[in-house]
């Protein structure tokens, strides 16, 4: 269910594609350092910009005066465009390159693993998030990938060890509390997903991601008023929310209002037709 609609808030967040800098001069003159800036993702240029000018890096190869780290963060950024349009298959075989290239850089299998996520093989996604802990014991993102994962996999207790130490070390990124906040609800740790859900919103009030796994909560809890509002906020950044839409519309007929809910569940199965099943796993019907 929102899990994947979560990540993707978070995985474009905590995601935990992590950029790679090359450490170039702002004054870049030439075509060769302007596509490094732009591959680099200075001055936050367009996907397709960027991905044109990691392109131009790789197909270019290594020449005199570069690193050999230089190409292998041009497939690791190259991977990241890839990811952010949903070809993971490209992308994995741009972290390939990149892990071939320099193999002691924890980014790209963390970034790999992203890609193995997304393509829900958990299990290979939990290898690449393991192999870049090893490798940089204090890269928060692995942290709380390999949790999603976990997560996924009904791990729920190795899913919150992981996004602990992932707060512990990054506890200004707001999709890991929205993370453990999800986590908390699921397994009904209420009070504590509250808190972690209204650490998020301090943290990032303008993700549906966090509103909707508020809203979650206070459905759980039993108080639909709150539960309402977290929803209709979710869907004021996200319309097309499938569970901001069922939840909302379970909240609606328990209390009392039938014609609201049924409009909201419909709408909501029409987008995500096994959503009502989701719900009910997680103990909600």
């Amino acid at each position: 269910m929102k899990g994947n609609a979560r990540r993707s808030a978070v995985c474009g967040v905590v995601s935990a594609l992590m950029m790679l800098w090359l450490g170039t001069t702002a004054a870049a003159q030439s075509p060769r350092l302007k596509n490094i800036e732009l591959c680099n993702d200075v001055g936050r240029t367009s996907p397709e910009s960027q991905m044109t000018a990691c392109t131009a890096l790789i197909d270019g190869g290594r020449q005199a005066g570069d690193t050999p780290r230089l190409l292998a963060i041009a497939h690791n950024n190259r991977g990241n465009v890839y990811t952010a349009r949903g070809e993971y298959d490209l992308a994995i075989r741009d972290y390939d390159q990149s892990i071939k290239i320099d193999p002691k850089n924890a980014k790209p299998f963390n970034n790999r693993g992203v890609a193995y996520q997304k393509k829900g093989e958990h299990d290979r996604a939990i290898e690449d998030f393991d192999e870049a802990i090893k490798l940089d014991s204090g890269y928060a993102s692995p942290f709380a990938n390999r949790a999603e994962s976990h997560r996924n996999k009904g791990e729920h207790q190795r899913a919150a060890r992981d996004y602990d130490e992932a707060i512990r070390l990054q506890p200004a990124l707001h999709v890991v509390w929205n993370g453990r906040c999800w986590l908390r609800a699921i397994v009904g740790e209420l009070q504590a997903a509250l808190a972690d859900c209204n650490e998020a919103l301090r943290l990032q009030p303008e993700v549906a991601a966090t509103w909707d796994s508020r809203g979650f909560t206070y459905l759980k809890m039993g108080q639909w008023d709150p539960a309402i509002a977290d929803y209709s906020s979710a869907l004021r950044f996200d319309p097309k929310l499938a569970s901001s839409l069922y939840g909302r519309g379970l909240a609606k007929r328990k209390k009392g209002d039938s014609s609201g809910g049924d409009a909201d569940v419909a709408s909501a199965t029409g987008i995500e037709p096994n959503i009502g099943a989701d719900f009910a796993r997680y103990g909600v019907r």
